[in-house]
């Protein structure tokens, strides 16, 4: 999930992509920004389309890098750029997997808030205060995740901001 500036989703739902340039003439479209979950763009999938409502997956197709869809009722030409949402709890985490979405908004002490995650070459990193300082997301930064408590603990060393 990049730090694009994009709208934030509502607590409840996760962002998985949003609706692209149209595919054919049968209101099938492409998904841009697409999240690697790509099984939640199945067909009879219920997904929250920005400021739309919520709407089915009629079809699925393409690839998990490029997904294809239609949705009920939506014209890919007039939505184009709207926020394709789904609901947190049709995401299953294992007990090593978080979503990059819940540490927008945490703490990291010494260092200020994250206001974005940004996908890189070799890592994620979160973007911290707009911007003003990134933190990779590797190990050797990185010392503990709390999500309940909404604190990541870095190494301020690693990062070079230890004075």
């Amino acid at each position: 999930m990049a730090g694009d500036g994009a709208s934030a989703a509502p607590r409840s739902h996760l962002r998985i992509g949003r609706i692209g340039r149209p595919h054919g003439l049968a209101g099938e479209f492409k998904v841009e920004e697409a999240t690697e979950r790509t099984e939640l763009l199945e067909a009879g999938s219920r997904l929250l389309v920005e400021g739309l409502g919520e709407r089915e997956v009629d079809v699925s197709k393409g690839s998990a890098e490029r997904p294809i869809v239609r949705l009920e009722g939506v014209d890919p030409e007039q939505m184009r750029g709207r926020a394709l949402l789904v609901a947190r709890e049709r995401i299953e985490l294992s007990d090593e997997e978080l979503l990059m979405d819940d540490l927008i908004g945490c703490e990291i002490p010494g260092v200020g808030t994250v206001t974005g995650v940004w996908s890189g070459p070799s890592a994620e990193a979160l973007e911290v205060d707009g911007g003003r300082v990134l933190v990779p997301l590797v190990s050797d930064a990185i010392r503990g995740i709390d999500i309940d408590a909404r604190r990541i603990d870095v190494d301020l060393g690693f990062l070079g901001l230890e004075s």
